[in-house]
This record gives C-alpha cells, sequence and structure tokens, in this order.
C-alpha cells in the first residue's frame, strides 16, 4: 500500500506504541516510501556492493526513518495546534487491526503537536444489542428508526461501552482521553428532525457549546465524542455521528474535518473505482451532485463537508477508512487517502 511503511515509521516516533520496530522489506515493498527520491536512495543504499550485507542493511534502515521524519515535517509545522475532527466509523470500527491503526495515529497525531477531537456512532454494536433483547432493527430512508426501547439501547451501547472502550484504547496507547456525550457539559442541544413522527427519537444538532471541549483540548486532552444529545426538556436523541463531526469542527474552527468512510472517497464515475476525486471545492462537488454522480450514502457525508466548509472549517476529507493509517497518509503527505474539499 502506498505510503504504508512511511506510516508506520511515523507511528514509532512515541514509544508507548504497541506496534514493532522492524521496517518493512524495502526491495519487497517499494510503495512504502513517500517519493521517488526516497525510494532510489534506499534501493541505492541496499545495492552498494561495497559495503557488507549487514551493514548496508543497517544503513537503509536508518537512513529510511530519518528520511521520512524528515519529509514529515513540513506536514507536522502546518497542523502543529490545528484542531482536527474526526468522525470514526465503518470498516475502522469493525476490523481490530484497523481500529488499532486509527486509535495509535491520533496518538501519534497527539504527540506532534495537534489537537485531535474523534466523534463516533456504533451502528454495528447497536444492531448486535437490539437482536440479543430482541428488538427489531428498523430503518427508513436509511435512518434508524428509534423508538423508546431502541433509544434506551442506543444510549447504553453508544455513551456506556463504545465510548469507553474507544476512551480505553487511547489511554492504552500512551494519551489521555476523555469520553463525553452531546448531553455532557451542554455540549449539543438536540431538536427533533423533520421527520420525527415516522423516525421516532432521531434528531439534529440545535445548538453546539464547545467549552467543554475547549478545556480538554486546551491541557492536552483527546475528546471522545459519543452521537446522543438531549433536547431542551432532557429527551434523548440519536443523531447521525457525521453531522455531529461536523457541527463539533464548525464550532471549534478546526482546520480539518475528516470522516472515515468505506469507500474510497468521491468517484468521478461511481462505477469506476479508479475515478478517485482527490480534491474538489465547494463548487465543483456541488455541480457533480447537481449531475447525479454523487448519490446514495455519499450525499449526507457530502453536505456535512460543505456546511462545515461554508462555516469556517478550511478542509475537509472523506478517506478511505479500510486503509491502514489512512489518518496518516491524510495528513502528513502529499497524497492524501481520499478526497479533499476545499471551501
Amino acid at each position: 500500500m502506498m505510503m504504508a511503511g512511511a506510516a508506520k515509521t511515523l507511528t514509532n516516533l512515541c514509544p508507548s506504541f504497541p506496534f514493532p520496530t522492524k521496517p518493512q522489506n524495502q526491495l519487497t515493498t517499494s510503495h512504502a516510501f513517500p517519493s521517488t527520491r526516497l525510494r532510489h536512495r534506499a534501493i541505492s543504499a541496499v545495492a552498494n556492493a561495497a559495503q557488507p550485507p549487514l551493514a548496508a542493511a543497517t544503513a537503509t534502515e536508518g537512513q529510511y526513518r530519518v528520511d521520512v521524519l524528515s519529509e514529515s515535517l513540513p506536514f507536522i509545522q502546518k497542523f502543529r495546534g490545528k484542531t482536527i475532527v474526526v468522525k470514526y466509523g465503518g470498516a475502522a470500527m469493525k476490523s481490530p487491526e484497523l481500529q488499532a491503526s486509527v486509535i495509535n495515529d491520533l496518538v501519534l497525531l497527539s504527540c506532534v503537536g495537534l489537537r485531535p477531537v474523534l466523534v463516533h456512532g456504533g451502528g454495528p454494536e447497536i444492531n448486535s444489542w437490539l437482536g440479543r433483547l430482541n428488538i427489531p432493527a428498523v430503518f427508513r430512508d436509511g435512518l434508524r428508526v428509534t423508538d423508546a426501547d431502541t433509544m434506551e439501547i442506543v444510549s447504553m451501547v453508544l455513551v456506556g461501552k463504545v465510548n469507553k472502550t474507544l476512551v480505553s484504547l487511547i489511554n492504552k496507547a500512551g494519551a489521555t482521553a476523555v469520553g463525553l456525550s452531546g448531553m455532557d457539559g451542554r455540549l449539543l442541544t438536540a431538536r427533533p428532525a423533520p421527520k420525527a413522527a415516522d423516525l421516532g427519537y432521531v434528531g439534529e444538532v440545535a445548538r453546539v457549546d464547545p467549552a467543554v471541549l475547549r478545556s480538554l483540548i486546551d491541557t492536552s486532552h483527546i475528546p471522545v465524542v459519543t452521537s446522543v444529545a438531549a433536547d431542551e426538556s432532557g429527551q434523548p436523541y440519536n443523531i447521525n455521528a457525521d453531522t455531529v463531526a461536523g457541527e463539533l469542527a464548525a464550532s471549534l474552527g478546526a482546520e480539518k474535518l475528516i470522516l472515515l468512510t468505506d469507500v474510497a472517497g468521491i468517484l468521478e464515475d461511481r462505477n469506476d473505482p479508479d475515478s478517485l476525486v482527490k480534491k474538489i471545492d465547494i463548487k465543483g462537488v456541488k455541480k457533480m451532485m447537481e449531475d447525479g454522480k454523487v448519490g446514495g450514502g455519499m450525499i449526507p457525508k457530502v453536505n456535512c463537508c460543505v456546511r462545515s466548509l461554508a462555516q469556517g472549517v478550511i478542509t475537509a476529507s472523506i478517506i478511505d477508512g479500510r486503509v491502514p493509517h489512512s489518518l496518516l497518509l491524510e495528513i502528513l503527505t502529499d497524497e492524501g487517502a481520499g478526497t479533499m474539499i476545499t471551501g
């Protein structure tokens, strides 16, 4: 995978990370190098017949690590001190390997001076617990129908289980995380969704008060926010996690919003996985939507990105969460890991 080796090398910056320190074989994984220049440099070092084989290999490994760190410096300088909001879900939440990748990427980014905020849902976990309790999962137009019993399960699973599991994993990886729902510190105030009569306790974000987040971010904590919030009367609502991430990014004046998905990004041709659009502005992506090139589950994600950009977020990216270390690839490389939308 392009840049995978570089990403793995970067994760070794913080000694608490549970990643192996032995690098990949550079001759068999050429895509692991961050640039052609680095690839040629490492290959020539390996091929230098004047050095003993062991010494040549050691020099190559050390030079490779130094080169990766050196080329990461401009990206670290660009984002140091900046807030990034990451919406976590999809395959990256279901696979233990991808979950470890996301967690360690977040901790590394925090170590080098970025200010990450993690937002999550947990649809598969909710479905699993509903099944255990013999409560049917019902969807209309892609949205979960959330009656009182379902809302109780949603709150228990997202706030009590998924959120605390993620907090524990981040703490284990060497950072300090704090778990929150929208109800904590009046972070989010909800209101019923327009189709509440059909959907039950499905809500929208009515208001954001980021004060509790700012205090955590300013003290180098990683906030982990789940997408459950209450209205003015205290009634809990289930809110789309993409929407929550976008609204939090806007309220925090984030440098970047990142949505982890199960697709490569926005495709010029939905039937051609090789037609990835790497970078596009708001005008361009709206034109793609008008032309029907963006459809299905991608529409609410794009709308979320556009809304956050309109409220001051600098860039928003829809990236492939199935790719290991996709967060590092998106932030610390020119190639990125999906589609970046600009204002």
